[in-house]
């Protein structure tokens, strides 16, 4: 039996990134919504540890 998830940092950001987001509608609203919010990271980012 193999484990569900495999961390890949490039595949999380490729589907979880800041460029990804702002493509869509959907994804701008995400961004608007976590603004709104004050959250201190909008998105993945690649640079984190």
């Amino acid at each position: 039996m193999s484990f569900t998830y495999k961390p890949n940092k490039r595949k999380r950001a490729k589907t979880h990134g800041f460029l990804v987001r702002s493509k869509t509608a959907y994804g701008r609203n995400t961004l608007k919504r976590r603004r709104q919010k004050g959250r201190k990271r909008l998105v993945v980012s690649k640079n984190r540890k």
